[in-house]
């Protein structure tokens, strides 16, 4: 679901505790796009900063998805630029996709890794999580 910050900014609250916010373009004339993925538990916490050439993707990735609500066979794989934020999906019987999200400090290295899943249903669900993660990405687009 989106929604905006106390500083008007979007946030995509993707599952309970996880969420995107805080989209910026660091770097003048350059499609570099940074954004924050924090998750937030009952045990703890974790955030980190992913870098981005434009989104890479990330939309067209989940719209992609939401287009084949009928299913398909095994693990489609989404990564950014330096690895920080990786996405897969699978489709379950009974019209779901699980997304697991997966956040690190990014390869080689990953000394530290957070992961989570996130249930959604095939289609419509799909396609308004794909058409927020677009609105987000387009909102600081240059």
């Amino acid at each position: 679901m989106i929604d905006h910050d106390e500083s008007g900014a979007l946030v995509v609250q993707v599952g309970e505790g996880f969420k995107l916010s805080e989209p910026v373009l660091p770097y003048e004339d350059d499609l570099t796009l940074h954004f924050l993925v924090t998750a937030l538990g009952r045990w703890g916490s974790v955030a980190t900063t992913v870098e981005t050439w434009g989104g890479d993707g990330l939309d067209t990735f989940l719209a992609s998805l939401a287009e084949d609500f009928r299913g398909w066979q095994g693990e489609r794989i989404w990564h950014s630029l330096r690895h920080d934020l990786t996405i897969s999906a699978e489709h379950h019987s009974g019209g779901y996709v699980q997304l697991r999200w997966v956040i690190s400090d990014g390869a080689p290295a990953e000394e530290w890794r957070f992961e989570t899943s996130t249930w959604h249903q095939a289609g419509e669900d799909m396609r308004t999580l794909a058409a927020d993660i677009h609105a987000f990405i387009a909102s600081v687009a240059v």
